[in-house]
């Protein structure tokens, strides 16, 4: 994927510690809790593949695949996800930055477009909002 073109990196500290964060991303029946989805299968490996159907307020359901490209456990996760109509999965770069109790998570991805930036920010900060809240109830 190239570099070039409009891009966006949202960072947050969490209350709570590394492996725990990196549980709710990577643990398929966590994951559906706080990410609103069903169906969801994660073979979290460099290769691997993921799928999911994510259920969006209003109960539209939307079904998403796509892989892992890089893996180093509680720290970074390079996801892949299929757009229809490109030929090049859309990368997201998770990091995550261990503090004690607390983690600091930075989510990136670049765009060829400011239109589809600004959607794929807006749902990250509305994942993000769902993991804060899920990890405070935990």
């Amino acid at each position: 994927m190239s570099t070039a073109g409009f891009d966006y990196t949202i960072t947050r500290t969490l209350d709570a510690p590394a492996d725990r964060v990196w549980a709710a991303w990577t643990v398929a029946d966590e994951y559906a809790v706080w990410a609103s989805a069903e169906e969801v299968v994660l073979d979290v490996r460099p290769g691997g593949a993921w799928r999911s159907v994510m259920v969006i307020p209003g109960g539209a359901r939307v079904p998403l695949t796509g892989g892992y490209v890089e893996v180093v456990e509680n720290k970074r996760l390079v996801m892949g996800m299929n757009v229809p109509g490109r030929d090049e999965p859309v990368l997201m770069t998770l990091d995550l930055t261990a503090d004690g109790e607390r983690t600091q998570i930075s989510l990136s991805q670049t765009f060829d477009t400011a239109e589809d930036r600004d959607q794929a920010e807006q749902g990250s900060n509305f994942l993000l909002d769902s993991l804060t809240t899920h990890l405070a109830a935990a």
